[in-house]
């Protein structure tokens, strides 16, 4: 069973061969890197529908949450005359957090809101009690987690795993976009993608230097980052970049239906050499349906594959330790790749099957709304597979590719990742 790394532009372009579309592709992965996928809009900060994001009652007479920013003078009373405003309109102040500036103070609240109020009040009234630059959003019952654990629980899923970095990252500064782009392209050029130790902020864009390589590029068109957000950003990376290389290696042992056993574990770089010797057993059909470009290419693309930051790596080893299948959960803005390459002699055992369930649970767990599937129409294993996760499926033809679609069902949001296969051997 294989599939493909051509990407989703094979269902927005017509006329370009598969091979053209791959190579644009990971052109465009290389040079601009993986993203995770982006928070889900909490929805907007007005009255709306009776049932609200996160269960609020929006109900007459009901509240809501919403969080909201503005920019007070750095003196005394000026928050007070805030509150004070705020308090007049029977908003209730769940969290407060301050963000110094050179000029002024950056006020961030949790409120809790009567659903009757509309946004557009609001502003009016915070403008007058001095605040300006006012932002506002709906929030959910996520938010009421008091900052300092927050930050101290995505420390430890950063801690726990280099994958979470990114992930951490969007969670610890909201809804922004974060790239990884890598010092070295898949062909060995330098990219000339750079950031200095101290990183760089440019109001509405971070550079923070990769510790695994190139650079970590944040950004938030609609709201400006603080001195506060950038240092808090930086002291995660640097965790990570203390900390080193490391991937969870909980395992899995599973009987396949003929009676054979596979481990199933996380990969990383640490396996490009197994990885490489798995393609050399593989027949060029298979690596040509897993890459859709020239066979002899296949190995420069594991190094990416395999690093943490672009996403998520899943391998089988039969019981002697051979690695037959690689699974990989690639992060693809707001919509995420999985992509399956098991060896010939393996393939039609339920090793890929095995491998794409739980990929797909990975990105339900990280917030992804859609994952899709490139390959080709006659690769049948491939579609029997993302059949079987019994999900609502959007199957698009372009060119002679298949490109399938599934909607993953929501996971409950999480602090702190679980240990892999924590049920296999202690």
């Amino acid at each position: 069973m294989t599939d493909t790394t051509s990407a989703k532009n094979a269902r927005r372009r017509r006329g370009p061969t598969v091979t053209a579309v791959f190579r644009a592709w990971w052109a465009r992965r290389i040079g601009y890197g993986h993203a995770p996928p982006p928070s889900p809009p909490p929805g907007p900060a007005s009255a709306g529908p009776d049932t609200a994001p996160g269960g609020q009652d929006m109900s007459p007479g009901g509240t809501v949450l919403w969080r909201m920013r503005t920019t007070v003078r750095d003196a005394p009373g000026s928050l007070a005359a805030l509150c004070t405003v705020l308090a007049g309109h029977g908003i209730d102040i769940l969290a407060l957090q301050t963000h110094p500036l050179a000029r002024g103070t950056v006020d961030e609240f949790l409120l809790r809101v009567p659903a009757s109020l509309p946004a557009r009040e609001l502003s009016r009234a915070v403008a007058a009690a001095g605040g300006t630059s006012t932002w506002t959003e709906r929030a959910d019952a996520h938010d009421l987690v008091d900052a300092p654990t927050r930050v101290l629980g995505l420390a430890t899923r950063t801690a726990l795993d280099g994958a979470e970095l990114p992930l951490a990252l969007r969670q610890l500064l909201g809804r922004c976009s974060i790239r990884s782009l890598p010092a070295v392209s898949v062909t060995g050029r330098a990219t000339g993608q750079s950031a200095p130790v101290e990183g760089v902020l440019e109001e509405t864009v971070m550079r923070l230097r990769d510790p695994s390589g190139g650079v970590i590029t944040v950004e938030r068109p609609a709201l400006p980052f603080t001195p506060t957000e950038f240092a808090r950003a930086r002291a995660l990376v640097e965790l990570d970049a203390r900390l080193g290389p490391r991937t969870p290696r909980g395992r899995q042992v599973l009987t396949l239906p003929e009676g054979n056993e596979i481990t199933v574990r996380r990969a990383d770089r640490a396996d490009l050499d197994a990885a490489a010797a798995m393609h050399g057993r593989c027949s060029e059909q298979t690596l040509r349906r897993r890459y859709h470009g020239p066979v002899r290419d296949a190995d420069r693309y594991l190094d990416h594959l395999l690093n943490p930051r672009f996403g998520r790596t899943l391998a089988a080893r039969t019981a002697s330790g051979r690695l037959v299948a690689l699974g990989h959960l690639l992060w693809d803005g707001d919509e995420t790749e999985v992509a399956l390459l098991v060896e010939d002699a393996w393939q039609r055992r339920g090793i890929g099957s095995e491998l794409l369930a739980r990929l797909v649970a990975m990105a339900a767990e990280d917030g992804c709304e859609s994952v899709y599937a490139v390959t080709q129409a006659s690769n049948t294993g491939m579609v029997a597979a993302m059949r079987a996760l019994s999900l609502p499926l959007d199957y698009q033809m372009e060119e002679g590719t298949l490109v399938i679609t599934a909607r993953p069902s929501p996971a409950p949001a999480r602090s702190l990742p679980p240990l892999p296969y924590e049920q296999a051997e202690r």
